[in-house]
């Protein structure tokens, strides 16, 4: 338990990361430059990890591995990603760290609620309405009244993180068989 625990506060730790690196980029393809960024394609990973956390050993210890996430996650962010003489940075830390800690508690509270329904019904409700708040969370707190457009950038970093959302179902049917339920 111990090593599956520290396995996947690290996973989630690497997630965030990551999303704070990549959500600096604007995808420069097919003129989604003005709504998406690279951080929407990786975030939604975290909501993966933690609703196999919530299925496996239940929301204390789901709460656990975001804390521990949460602690790793922005570490890293302010070690390795967060340019202190760049205002924006440090709002995408502030933002990042925001968002992640009250859309993961929320994804985990969701998650235990509906545990009971059909295997689905947990992970996507929790999902969609942890990215949700994630979403308006950050990009409000790290880029409002910046001149980035922000909104835009919000709305579509939300669709794709619905559509990996859904995507991400296909991993969790998967480990589900290899998971013990609470």
């Amino acid at each position: 338990m111990k090593k599956i625990f520290f396995t996947l506060s690290l996973l989630m730790g690497v997630v965030v990361l990551s999303s704070n690196y990549l959500v600096q980029f604007p995808i420069k393809y097919f003129g989604l430059d003005e709504i998406l960024t690279y951080g929407a394609l990786s975030y939604p990973i975290a909501f993966l990890i933690t609703d196999l956390a919530n299925r496996s050993y239940g929301k204390v210890s789901a709460r656990k591995i975001v804390y521990f996430g949460f602690l790793i996650g922005i570490s890293f962010t302010l070690l390795f990603s967060t340019n202190f003489a760049d205002l924006i940075s440090v709002r995408i830390a502030i933002g990042s760290g925001t968002a992640f800690i009250v859309a993961q508690l929320l994804d985990v509270q969701i998650f235990d609620q509906l545990r009971k329904k059909k295997w689905f019904i947990a992970p996507l409700t929790s999902s969609l309405i942890g990215s949700t708040v994630d979403t308006f969370l950050f990009f409000s707190i790290s880029f409002y009244a910046t001149g980035i457009p922000w909104f835009t950038l919000s709305i579509g970093d939300l669709s794709v993180k619905i559509l990996v959302s859904l995507l991400m179902l296909i991993p969790f049917r998967l480990l589900l068989g290899s998971l013990k339920p609470v």
